[in-house]
């Protein structure tokens, strides 16, 4: 028969092991596949659509396509980007190259100067421009139909 303490030490293994696996599978599910390109090799997620319909989506996110335009590189054409040793995860976006877009931090006084339609649309695309950079030269790559490398 079980001790209450050696009872309750099992149901607390339980539970931090319950958490770990939520924890674990909260994160992005990542390809399985490595791509090689010419400055290293990628690896994405797996996209899970909200739809029946549709099967998931391999995404490559922040693959670099060019050098950074920083220092003497800035306002020249485009160089190829450095290249990385081992497997770069391809899982979140680049910075989004600097934008001036509407203040909508006052709605009252935002839809004195825009329609309803474009202050939402603002509201909505805020949030995704904080990430903002000169170091902008990023590609995301989506690949439909390649649930077989997963």
């Amino acid at each position: 028969m079980l001790s209450r303490c050696s009872s309750r030490h099992h149901l607390t293994r339980a539970l931090v092991l319950v958490l770990l696996i939520t924890h674990i599978h909260a994160g992005p599910r990542y390809s399985s596949r490595i791509v090689e390109i010419q400055t290293g090799a990628i690896r994405g997620i797996i996209l899970e659509l909200n739809s029946r319909h549709l099967e998931p989506v391999e995404v490559f996110r922040g693959v670099p396509y060019a050098a950074p335009p920083v220092g003497p590189l800035r306002f020249q054409p485009p160089e190829l980007p450095l290249s990385w040793p081992g497997t770069r995860l391809a899982d979140t976006f680049g910075a989004v190259c600097p934008q001036k877009y509407p203040d909508v931090s006052n709605r009252t006084a935002a839809l004195q100067f825009m329609p309803k339609g474009r202050y939402q649309y603002l509201k909505k695309l805020v949030p995704l421009l904080v990430n903002q950079s000169e170091d902008c030269l990023f590609l995301n790559i989506y690949v439909p139909g390649s649930g077989y490398f997963w």
